[in-house]
């Protein structure tokens, strides 16, 4: 059985994106302050309940995201439903290195297919290389650098299907 998505999630997909980065935070990397993984804080206009994911494998929570339907942010001349926007995809660690984000991404097209929207988007930090190489494996292509000061700080990412 494939990986399921259940959606309207916030509170399970905040308590999974905290697990992950306490995980992370644990081992030096860079990650989000666990403040900022709250559903009172990740809860905005473009995100609503609704967005937030929970993945199961067998009936097991295995990992969350964000998925919305436009990114102001990062993508201010796109249109509604140009795309999907994925964010804060964690996954738990029982799952690691089990092709987890190449599952969340063909169930993401799904939602997307749904929806009539062919294209499915995420940002990342710029110096994060493991992550990129992730998205890079997954399929996404980096369609723009966003630098400041003259240093890239965010990378853009698009797949299409």
């Amino acid at each position: 059985m494939g990986l399921a998505l259940i959606p309207n999630c916030p509170e399970r997909a905040a308590a999974i994106m905290r697990e992950v980065a306490a995980w992370g935070r644990g081992r030096g990397l860079r990650v989000w302050p666990e403040q900022w993984l709250t559903p009172e804080e990740l809860l905005t206009d473009e995100a609503g309940p609704s967005n937030f994911y929970v993945g199961t494998l067998d009936g097991e929570e295995a990992c969350a995201f964000i998925l919305q339907w436009s990114d102001r942010e990062w993508w201010p001349e796109a249109e509604p439903f140009e795309a999907g926007y994925l964010h804060k995809l964690c996954v738990r660690r029982k799952f690691a290195h089990q092709g987890m984000t190449a599952q969340v991404v063909e169930a993401v097209k799904e939602e997307c297919a749904r929806r009539g929207v062919a294209r499915l988007r995420l940002d990342t930090g710029a110096e994060e290389a493991v992550v990129r190489d992730i998205y890079l494996a997954a399929g996404f292509e980096v369609v723009k650098t966003i630098a400041q000061n003259g240093r890239p700080v965010m990378l853009l990412y698009e797949l299409n299907f």
